[in-house]
């Protein structure tokens, strides 16, 4: 087992992207190339850069790759909210989503300012 596989925030993020994957299925096939080929690039880059950043060399490495799973994960809040609009995916499953989204923004945030705090103090 890798160390980032430790992490709560990267299982938190691979369910989130299994979730997704899943979800896809259902929306119409005139979208694989568009919506579903960016939703699942989003789901897909949160763990990613959540991953790459806690096998850099430095804390402020890691912080950066935190920024920038955030990044995809608002990217992604945005795009299930435009499924949830065009109607191709019902809005519970949409939402239970976008508060595990959030979930792992927090989550992200907090370890960010922890590790911005043990940058402080060194």
């Amino acid at each position: 087992m890798h160390q980032f596989e430790k992490l709560k925030i990267w299982q938190k993020s691979m369910d989130i992207a299994e979730k997704v994957y899943n979800m896809s299925v259902n929306i119409p096939t005139d979208e694989k190339y568009n919506l579903v080929h960016q939703i699942k690039k989003c789901a897909v880059s949160i763990p990613s850069n959540i991953a790459e950043g806690s096998g850099r060399n430095s804390k402020k490495e890691f912080i950066h790759f935190l920024g920038i799973a955030n990044g995809s994960a608002f990217e992604l809040i945005t795009q299930l909210i435009l499924l949830k609009r065009l109607n191709y995916i019902e809005e519970n499953t949409i939402t239970n989503i976008v508060n595990d989204l959030v979930e792992v923004c927090n989550m992200s945030f907090a370890l960010q300012r922890s590790l911005k705090q043990v940058l402080q103090d060194s």
